[in-house]
């Protein structure tokens, strides 16, 4: 079970912290990852990190946002400096049973709910 938190509302050039804690399973061995779905729009990749570290992120969030894991906590962050309008989404985080997991939401097997952003102009 994954759960997400840590949405709310922020002005242009703000900062928020997106945690998803998980249960249930030992995650430390699954590739996380967050994506987010805006009004309107296709649920789209922000960034993951694999169960050795590494991680990737979408053109538009590098540099940005960082993702991170804490295994002995079961818990994945995505830290989001320098948010803009166009950052306004729901924000899901993924689980993924296979190594080497990509971009695509068909990798990920495990789903939290998710937790909105908004920011503001």
């Amino acid at each position: 079970q994954l759960q997400a938190s840590g949405g709310g509302l922020v002005q242009t050039g703000g900062s928020l912290r997106l945690s998803c804690a998980a249960s249930g399973r030992p995650y430390s061995n699954y590739d996380m990852a967050w994506f987010r779905q805006a009004p309107g729009k296709e649920r789209e990749f922000v960034a993951s990190i694999w169960s050795g570290g590494l991680t990737f992120y979408a053109e538009s969030v590098k540099g940005r946002f960082t993702i991170s894991r804490d295994n002995a906590l079961n818990t994945v962050l995505l830290q989001m400096n320098r948010l803009k309008p166009e950052d306004t989404a729901a924000y899901f985080c993924a689980a993924a049973d296979k190594k080497l997991s990509g971009s695509s939401q068909t990798e990920y097997d495990y789903w939290g709910q998710g937790t909105l952003v908004t920011v503001s102009s």
